[in-house]
């Protein structure tokens, strides 16, 4: 009997494994088990003092992060902490009563207000009225370049020109020539979904990855490129042109994958954002070798963005992933018997 996606779901269902592949099983953790957006070792400190009211611990990790010039930890780390902050800023309104020209507070209190004017309707005249607490988070230390990815993300939101946007994206690049922040934030910009097209978006990330160094994380903005054009819809066709660069892009991103270790939370978002583009491309094998490297590292991007759910996104991509190995494999015992390849006996 042909190994059937329907039978093979129902298995999935109850058990959440394929009992006859250990190929299929072997390496991925329990789906109770994996976390989603999961905080490291440095974070978690910061955000569970902040639930409980205290900013100390977390003015201590930016400042750390803006003293050793850790600007990539600096982004994301400031990423978590104003997503905390959007529903309990208490402890954020106490930082800045206790240290009104903190830079790292005025960059957290800059990165919120610009969140929370995104979501207004009215998000280009809530935008401009933030505009000064981006240049004072930026003023507050000249050398910090993610207050100018803010300033970029703020310029898309207000329709800045062209011209604007490349005089604030020289600016950030001055401060740091290979931020990742930096870069998403300009290929946004860039993307079809705003002011430019696909084959801008493309030409951006290629020429940036071809300059950054092996391992940065730069290295995987063609995949977000790619990514830009498989979500516009299944009634959208790529041409072979836009076929051959998705696949360019998730070998890049393949190769800088394995630069870091299984289980890695650093590299977490950027294997999570390869797994959704090789299950789109129907590349199976790879797909599933990618969810044994996230391991229990879920990330809400790219799956928030195309379902309510993205853990439960996640494991149906994972899951199906599997299913499709799972197909493709013939039971242990069972290859030389006569039946074809890629049945299920």
């Amino acid at each position: 009997m042909a190994c059937t996606m329907s039978f093979l779901r129902a298995l999935l269902r109850t058990a959440r494994m394929i009992r006859h592949s250990p190929q299929g099983s072997a390496g991925l953790p329990a789906d109770d088990a994996v976390l989603l957006d999961a905080p490291d070792e440095r974070l978690s400190p910061a955000l569970v003092a902040a639930a409980l009211g205290e900013y100390e611990p977390a003015a201590k990790l930016l400042a750390t992060t803006r003293d050793g010039a850790e600007w990539e930890n600096r982004d994301r780390y400031l990423s978590r902490l104003a997503t905390f902050a959007r529903n309990r800023d208490g402890w954020l309104t106490d930082w800045l009563a206790a240290a009104p020209h903190d830079p790292d507070a005025l960059l957290v209190k800059a990165e919120l207000a610009v969140r929370r004017a995104w979501e207004s309707p009215v998000r280009a005249e809530q935008l401009r009225e933030v505009g000064p607490l981006i240049t004072a988070a930026a003023e507050s230390d000249p050398r910090d370049p993610v207050p100018w990815r803010l300033a970029l993300d703020h310029a898309r939101g207000t329709h800045a020109t062209h011209t604007v946007f490349e005089a604030l994206w020289e600016q950030a690049i001055q401060r740091s020539s290979h931020h990742y922040g930096c870069h998403v934030a300009a290929l946004r910009y860039l993307s079809a979904a705003w002011y430019g097209s696909h084959r801008e978006c493309f030409d951006f990330a290629e020429r940036a990855a071809e300059d950054s160094l092996p391992s940065s994380l730069v290295q995987a903005l063609p995949l977000r490129a790619a990514f830009a054009l498989l979500i516009e819809g299944p009634d959208i066709r790529t041409t072979s042109v836009q076929e051959e660069r998705i696949d360019a892009a998730a070998d890049l991103a393949i190769t800088l994958s394995a630069s870091f270790a299984p289980g890695d939370p650093w590299p977490a978002e950027v294997r999570n954002l390869l797994a959704y583009v090789l299950v789109a491309r129907g590349r199976w094998g790879e797909a599933l070798e990618q969810f044994r490297q996230i391991g229990l590292h879920a990330a809400s991007f790219p799956w928030s963005s195309v379902s309510d759910d993205p853990l439960g996104r996640f494991l149906d991509a994972r899951d199906e992933a599997r299913l499709r190995v799972a197909c493709a494999t013939p039971l242990s015992g069972r290859a030389d018997r006569g039946r074809p390849r890629g049945h299920y006996a």
